[in-house]
């Protein structure tokens, strides 16, 4: 009889971190779920069975973060699956966002699931297997987003850390994998998931008039499913060789492929320099 997985999964009180869970618990699977509030993850979540370990954790935390590891641990024997999914998004352009609204999305975005994977690490190098699913955006890979640079950055260091990861944690017989999701219909567009720059600058037209599509416009219509976007994550979990990148959404494929053209573009245009620098 297959053993079920038990999964770590953060910011997963709405969004498509509540759909996975929902989903998972829908499976058999154990999981640990965490999100800042308790009570808003439990209402959220609607589950009262002993295979749903609710967690109140701040990420920004390590002492946090290492109390939701053990506690996992201490209920459910194991740990098989994380999945780093708590981050939220920022508008506003380079020049208009301060050091502090960049670093507060860092913090959450980044240095929180760093925190996960450093506590998480040493229990699935014990047991020589798990996965780690670090879910970034397909603007971790194509960052041509006015007013989202900073969010954008946050995605790509994920995507960066990732790809190293992957190579690091191999001999461990440990999976590490990007998934970049496209434009999904959950709540990332609305106030409570979406940052606004506290001081706009009026001369960044462009980048008003990207937030207004997105407020107006793109929100609420977005391709994505968030069902299928869950079930793809969890059909990661259960196959020999996962993949490194995993896209979600035909607009994420076109994103991509047109990220790549580009820099084949460039690459071809400027190959007499590039390849002219060496001694």
């Amino acid at each position: 009889m297959k053993t079920q997985k038990v999964w770590f999964v953060t910011g997963a009180s709405k969004g498509l971190g509540l759909t996975l869970v929902k989903q998972l618990l829908n499976t058999g699977a154990k999981v640990a779920a965490t999100s800042r509030s308790i009570a808003d993850l439990k209402k959220a979540v609607d589950f009262s069975g002993d295979q749903f370990l609710p967690l109140a954790v701040n990420l920004t935390s390590e002492e946090s973060v290492a109390d939701a590891i053990e506690k996992t641990i201490g209920t459910f024997g194991q740990l098989d699956v994380v999945v780093n999914n708590a981050g939220y998004g920022m508008t506003g352009a380079l020049e208009e966002l301060s050091d502090a609204e960049a670093r507060t999305n860092f913090d959450v975005n980044v240095f929180g699931s760093l925190n996960v994977i450093r506590k998480a690490l040493p229990h699935l190098r014990q047991q020589q297997s798990g996965h780690i699913i670090n879910i970034s955006s397909v603007g971790g890979f194509y960052g041509m987003f006015p007013g989202f640079g900073i969010y954008c950055a946050t995605k790509f260091a994920v995507d960066g850390f990732t790809e190293a990861l992957s190579e690091e944690v191999k001999p461990f017989g440990i999976h590490a994998t990007i998934v970049s999701p496209g434009y999904f219909r959950t709540e990332f567009l609305n106030p409570t998931s979406l940052s606004m720059p506290q001081n706009p600058i009026d001369a960044y037209k462009l980048v008003r008039d990207s937030e207004a599509l997105h407020l107006s416009q793109i929100k609420g219509n977005q391709p994505g499913d968030p069902e299928k976007g869950a079930s793809a994550i969890i059909k990661l979990a259960d196959v020999e060789n996962p993949p490194l990148h995993l896209f979600l959404g035909e607009d994420a494929y076109n994103m991509a492929y047109a990220k790549i053209d580009a820099v084949k573009r460039d690459l071809e245009s400027w190959k007499d320099v590039t390849v002219s620098t060496g001694f």
